[in-house]
């Protein structure tokens, strides 16, 4: 058994599902209330603590996670100048990084040994406008920040696990094409390959990745999209199968799954087509053992399953009702 946890903003919650490891069938476990508007969830290496941007309330919030239910009981919260769009933990669970669309900002927040954040932020670094993300690699030893829209940017730092600064690398910007707008990212498990989704461009660009020197360099773009699609469109989430053989994109507005193949040699990816989604499926997550792939729609506030099938296509196995704004879904092995 697994759990899922799924931040509603728009019903202050975060829903908890525990999903059948074997048959994929998802049941409701408890809403927890979280007032402010929880959207980006990341959870801590040791999966025992969890934490939420409050983009209504400007805040973070930490959370510690029950070993035996799930549960999460609020451990702290930290007060933002802006709303975050994106959290995550380094690999040592000791910094918080973030990213700000509105602000344009990115941010790293000390957590404490009790695993609550609470303090100034180490860094609050002024980037451009909507940017959109922000992890560290493998190393712990990079990060990188894209921007959508017209900042079509991504910032390339390198992070020091020790005090939680940033530093920006060389060089510090990297210009994609006009049009693309990079909005997250994921990197191939073998270290050697960033693949980012471009907003604006419906389209997923694969970069060579120097674990050196920490930089990326672009060596293929693919759409997201069917070649006889003539609507809007934009890119949400990035998510690749824990095995780094498929890649996946969520497309608004084609309202699909965008799948990918990817070859780990030489990073390449071949386009696998579209699956039927719900409407605007900004958040999707992938389940650690690289099974299934759940969906929410914002529209109408559903939850739909798939299962990942050899070949890399997915095949629904139901949907159902959620709440209002599914804004994040993260899958866990329980401690």
């Amino acid at each position: 058994m697994q759990r899922v946890y799924i931040t509603l903003q728009g019903d202050d919650n975060i829903a908890i599902y525990n999903l059948n490891s074997e048959t994929g069938d998802l049941t409701h476990q408890e809403d927890i209330y979280a007032p402010g508007g929880p959207a980006p969830f990341a959870v801590s290496p040791d999966k025992t603590r969890a934490y939420v941007g409050l983009r209504d309330d400007l805040k973070i919030a930490s959370y510690d996670i029950d070993e035996s239910t799930g549960l999460l009981t609020r451990s702290g919260t930290v007060d933002l100048e802006s709303d975050p769009c994106y959290v995550s933990v380094d690999n040592t669970g000791r910094h918080l990084l973030s990213a700000y669309y509105a602000a344009g900002h990115i941010a790293v927040h000390p957590i404490d040994e009790s695993g609550a954040v609470g303090a100034a932020p180490t860094e609050w670094i002024a980037t451009r406008h909507r940017a959109h993300c922000a992890q560290t690699d493998s190393s712990n030893s990079y990060t990188f920040l894209p921007h959508v829209d017209d900042s079509n940017s991504i910032y390339q730092y390198k992070f020091d696990d020790q005090t939680g600064k940033l530093t920006p690398n060389d060089p510090p910007i990297i210009e994609p094409p006009e049009g693309h707008g990079p909005r997250h990212y994921v990197y191939h498990p073998n270290g050697n390959f960033i693949y980012f989704d471009n907003e604006q461009d419906s389209s997923v660009t694969a970069y060579r990745f120097d674990s050196n020197s920490g930089t990326i360099e672009a060596f293929q773009t693919l759409s997201t999209l069917p070649n006889d699609w003539s609507g809007s469109n934009s890119n949400a989430q990035i998510h690749m199968s824990p095995d780094g053989k498929y890649l996946f994109v969520g497309n608004r507005g084609h309202n699909s799954i965008a799948m990918f193949s990817v070859d780990g040699d030489s990073g390449e990816l071949k386009s696998l087509g579209q699956q039927a989604s719900l409407g605007t499926p900004r958040a999707f997550g992938i389940d650690p053992r690289g099974t299934f792939v759940i969906v929410g729609g914002l529209d109408n506030g559903d939850l739909a399953n798939y299962i990942i099938n050899p070949d890399g296509t997915l095949t629904h196995l139901e949907t159902l009702q959620v709440g209002d704004q599914p804004m994040w879904i993260h899958i866990t092995d329980p401690v």
